[in-house]
C-alpha cells in the first residue's frame, strides 16, 4: 500500500484514496464532501464512463427512440433539435438507460444478445476508466493544482478483478497510485439496499459468467422464454445474488490491496480532519 502506517497518511502532502463498495453506502458522498473544500479532485469512474467512453452511444440510444417518434424525427433529420446526455456525477440515469434490462420487449425490454453486448461494452469502458485514474492523478496536480485526489469507483469494479492475482493488472495499476478502500456495509445494510432496489430498480453491469449463470437460473425457475421475462422482475431478482457474488469479491480486494472501512464510520464523517481520521484508524488496525 501506498501508506504504511497512520503516521505516514497523516502526514502525506499528497493523500491519494479510491474507494470501492456496493452503491449507496457512501462512495460518492464522501467524494462530494471532500469535493466541496476544494482541496481535493473528484475522480467519478462513471462520469467517465458515461463522457468519454459511452456518451455517443448513450446520446445514439436516445436518438434511435426519438427517431419512432415522427414529431421528433423530422427535426432530428433536418438538425432541428440536439439530443445529448446531460449526465453528472450524481445522476447516472442516461448511462442505466444505455445498458437497459434483459427481457419482454413490450416491457421495454432487450433481446438477450443486445443486453450482452452492450454489457461487454460497460465492461471495456470501466476498465478503461480505472486505469484512467493514473492520468488524471497527475492532471488533478499539474493542471488543476489539487493537492488531494479521491477516486469514486462503481459498484462493478469487483466483476473485472482477480484479488488473489499478484499480477491483477487492473490492481497493480490502481494500488500502484492510491490506497484502496472498502466500505463494508453490515446485513442491515444490505437488506436496505435489496428494499430500495425492489422500489426503483436500475440496469446494473455484472462479470458475464455470473450474469449468464443467473439468467439461464431465472429462466428455469420460473419456466419462461427469454422474450417474455419481465425486465424489472429479472433484475430484482439478480440483485440479491449480486450482493451476495460480490461481498466476497470485496473482502478479498481489501484483505489483500487495501484497507476496510465499516459504513457506520462513514456515516460520522462530517469534514475532511474526519475523513482522514477514519483512515488513519483502519490502517492502525491493518497493522
Amino acid at each position: 500500500m501506498i501508506y504504511a502506517s497512520a503516521s505516514e497518511w497523516r502526514n502525506a502532502p499528497q493523500k491519494r484514496v479510491l474507494l470501492f463498495a456496493m452503491s449507496g453506502l457512501g462512495k460518492t458522498y464522501l467524494s462530494t464532501m471532500l469535493r466541496s473544500t476544494g482541496d481535493w479532485f473528484h475522480y467519478s469512474i462513471d462520469y467517465r464512463i458515461g463522457t468519454r467512453y459511452m456518451g455517443e452511444k448513450i446520446a445514439d440510444n436516445a436518438k434511435r427512440e426519438a427517431m419512432k417518434v415522427p414529431f421528433l424525427r423530422e427535426l432530428l433529420r433536418s438538425n432541428s433539435i440536439y439530443i445529448g446526455s446531460n449526465i453528472s456525477f450524481d445522476d447516472l440515469k442516461p448511462m442505466s438507460s444505455y445498458l437497459g434490462k434483459p427481457g419482454d420487449p413490450a416491457l421495454g425490454g432487450l433481446a438477450w444478445d443486445e443486453y450482452t453486448r452492450r454489457q461487454d461494452e460497460f465492461q471495456q469502458a470501466e476498465i478503461a476508466a480505472l486505469h484512467d485514474t493514473s492520468f488524471f492523478i497527475d492532471r488533478s496536480v499539474e493542471l488543476y493544482q489539487y493537492p488531494h485526489f479521491i477516486c469514486d469507483t462503481g459498484g462493478s469494479i469487483c466483476e473485472w478483478v482477480d484479488a488473489d492475482d499478484p499480477d491483477d493488472p487492473i490492481l497493480t495499476d490502481l494500488a500502484a497510485k492510491t490506497l484502496l478502500v472498502w466500505i463494508e456495509g453490515t446485513e442491515d445494510h444490505t437488506a436496505e439496499l435489496i428494499r430500495r432496489f425492489d422500489q426503483e430498480p436500475k440496469p446494473m453491469s455484472y462479470d458475464p459468467v455470473f450474469l449468464l449463470a443467473t439468467w439461464q437460473a431465472y429462466l428455469a425457475e420460473f419456466n419462461v422464454a427469454p422474450d417474455r421475462v419481465n425486465p424489472d422482475d429479472f433484475i430484482r431478482w439478480a440483485f440479491a445474488k449480486a450482493l451476495a457474488h460480490r461481498q466476497p469479491r470485496y473482502k478479498a480486494m481489501a484483505d489483500k490491496w487495501g484497507i476496510t472501512v465499516p459504513q457506520h464510520a462513514v456515516e460520522k464523517v462530517k469534514d475532511t480532519e474526519g475523513f482522514v481520521s477514519m483512515i488513519a484508524d483502519a490502517l492502525e488496525m491493518r497493522s
